[in-house]
């Protein structure tokens, strides 16, 4: 994978040519100082949030009126969120003009690890402080800003990167109609079950027809057509068979395989269609895979960043210095006891 193959995954680098098949976007600029107060790493405070206005009560008791003149002190600093009204009304005006709720994303990643931080655990946003309150949760925006070539073999020097705000018109997606497609010299090799965390009867039912529905949509509208011949889509069928284009992704490891491994991937091993024998297509058709019954379910991959990284790095033993100084520090205590 090359920093090339990274940069022409960018959504305004395909959207305009997929236009038609996708979900209507808007792509604006993203100011220097937006992008320098997403990666502030001091404490969340979010722009433009609205807070209710402060009650004014009696104390019932002397006790009580000594903890509010204690919590009223002259040295107490109050952080405030930088403003950005120009950005602002941009950001509105085009929220409004997608009808009023949007999904929002980065040049490449959308905020899917921090959706547990939003009142409504979700990633529709109506204004400019619900998408920084994501954003400035989640790796996976701050990773787009950081290291967005970290997989790339060529060692050329880093292009200049223009950061925009895609905003996606809000649509309730359902997660058992969306899935991701591997494609290897413009060839449709794999295809996985995007949300392989849950078992969905009518995937197993209809694998056949799905996959058969998605090669068809390849061949007649992706391929050929895109920048590369390595490279990953994601598609959403609805329920009427239509199947629409949702994002493109790098070919390599930057981009999660799900139910696939990359070694398998890049290979081409152990990738052969899953038809039965009277099938005509069989030698053309892609590997596809699914979670095939409740057993082999298995736990979302953004749970974990719900914990502190700490803790996760400890139950998994990825940190070795971690649980090193972990055990050193419970044996202090031990011999303190």
């Amino acid at each position: 994978m090359k920093k090339e193959h990274v940069l022409h995954c960018q959504f305004s680098a395909w959207y305009p040519l997929f236009r038609s098949l996708t979900i209507k976007s808007v792509i604006l600029p993203l100011p220097q100082n937006v992008k320098d107060y997403l990666l502030d790493d001091g404490t969340l405070v979010v722009s433009g949030r609205q807070d209710p206005p402060p009650t004014c009560s009696q104390p019932d008791s002397d006790d009580e009126a000594e903890e509010i003149q204690w919590s009223d002190d002259e040295n107490t600093a109050t952080l405030t969120a930088p403003e950005f009204p120009e950005f602002t009304t941009k950001v509105q005006e085009a929220i409004n003009s997608l009808g009023g709720s949007v999904f929002p994303k980065l040049n490449w990643s959308a905020p899917r690890d921090a959706y547990w931080i939003a009142m409504n655990s979700s990633l529709k946003c109506k204004t400019l402080s619900d998408i920084f309150l994501l954003f400035k949760s989640s790796d996976f925006i701050t990773r787009d800003f950081t290291q967005p070539f970290i997989h790339c073999t060529d060692d050329s020097p880093d292009p200049c990167i223009e950061y925009e705000l895609v905003l996606r018109k809000w649509c309730e997606l359902i997660p058992g109609a969306e899935f991701r497609c591997f494609v290897k010299e413009n060839k449709l090799i794999g295809v996985s079950q995007r949300d392989y965390t849950q078992y969905y009867d009518h995937i197993s039912k209809q694998k056949e027809e799905i996959c058969r529905g998605i090669q068809e949509f390849f061949k007649k509208h992706i391929q050929y057509k895109f920048l590369d011949e390595d490279f990953v889509f994601d598609i959403y069928r609805d329920s009427r068979g239509k199947v629409w284009l949702i994002d493109f992704n790098p070919f390599g490891e930057v981009t999660d395989s799900l139910l696939f491994t990359w070694e398998e991937l890049i290979s081409e091993k152990n990738l052969k269609g899953d038809f039965s024998e009277g099938d005509a297509q069989e030698q053309d058709s892609p590997a596809f895979r699914c979670t095939n019954s409740e057993v082999t379910v298995q736990p979302s991959p953004y749970l974990s960043y719900r914990l502190p990284k700490d803790f996760v790095d400890l139950s998994t033993g990825e940190d070795a210095h971690k649980l090193i100084d972990f055990l050193k520090l419970k044996r202090n205590q031990q011999e303190d006891d």
